[in-house]
């Protein structure tokens, strides 16, 4: 068996066609469909639907396939551990980043490239948490910043970062409210823009709401910072935006942010990577990294 040939039908399952996946290894498709023909001979096991295209793994495909991701993830970080012996810690983290903690991920990125100059960083931003958390266990991400609820801190290793309040955005001349606040239950009262409901981020929100006795049914939902930033602008919508994003984006003008109170505990965003994985250095590095970030439990700008 060889490893190229487990390289192969990771890339296969994951692009579920024969030329593309051929493409992602820099080999020809006949090339391609020879090895995966060959591993299926030593492994006495079917592992492809074979028709006029791909069409999908056999059960027995799926199986291995899962040990493929893993033994090809164990490669990676291999390497990337005989580089850090050589020359300090090194190589490329692929993290995911759910939409509402977009704003802070340089928070953390940054000072990983800071202490460890050798590392480069590739960010798939704007993900469902569930796709990140899917992406990690397929080892197609090394890492992922996300929300930590109960179900994320039993199946992966967790690394909190700060609590998400909120704001209500809307335009500067929407309406009069108080400084120190608005209740979830009279911003329920404006037309919405909201991210999708696919979102855990959404999700939440409409937790605060009904905490607070009410309910919010968007007109808009986008899954574009810039659109929902641009249809409250209009003066027509309002929004619930994370705190954070106000350290990035400010107080555009024309717009205005007014925090939102609520007796609820405010979730807890932060870094989540793989429980089983014996973790390279780079891996590690991360890690660190995000633990001396911690502020979920304290009072500083950034959770507050």
């Amino acid at each position: 068996m060889l490893f190229r040939q487990l390289e192969y039908l990771v890339a296969l399952s994951r692009e579920r066609h024969f030329t593309r996946a051929a493409q992602a290894c820099h080999v020809s498709q006949p090339a391609l469909s020879e090895a995966i023909r060959k591993l299926e001979v030593e492994l006495d096991l079917p592992l492809i639907v074979r028709g006029h295209k791909f069409e999908g793994l056999t059960p027995e495909g799926e199986q291995i396939v899962r040990w493929a991701r893993r033994i090809v993830a164990d490669q990676k970080s291999l390497q990337e551990e005989a580089a850090t012996l050589r020359s300090g810690v090194t190589g490329a983290v692929r993290l995911g980043v759910v939409p509402t903690a977009s704003a802070t991920v340089a928070d953390l990125t940054g000072p990983l490239c800071l202490h460890h100059p050798l590392v480069t960083v590739s960010l798939s931003e704007d993900l469902p948490s569930d796709e990140i958390t899917g992406r990690i266990d397929r080892f197609e991400l090394d890492g992922g910043i996300t929300y930590l609820d109960d179900d994320v801190h039993e199946r992966y290793r967790t690394f909190p970062l700060y609590r998400e309040y909120y704001d209500l955005l809307t335009a500067a001349d929407f309406g009069p409210f108080r400084e120190d606040g608005v209740t979830w239950r009279d911003a329920a009262q404006f037309p919405m823009c909201t991210l999708p409901s696919m979102m855990r981020g959404r999700r939440i929100l409409d937790e605060f709401f009904a905490y607070d006795g009410a309910a919010s049914t968007p007109q808009i939902e986008t899954d574009s910072i810039a659109s929902l930033y641009a249809h409250v602008k209009t003066g027509q919508w309002a929004s619930v935006v994370p705190r954070v994003w106000r350290q990035v984006f400010g107080e555009p003008p024309g717009l205005r942010c007014t925090p939102l109170t609520s007796a609820l505990d405010a979730p807890v965003i932060g870094l989540v990577t793989a429980r089983d994985s014996q973790g390279s250095s780079l891996i590690r590095a991360l890690e660190n990294t995000a633990r001396e970030l911690d502020r979920a439990s304290s009072a500083s700008p950034i959770a507050r």
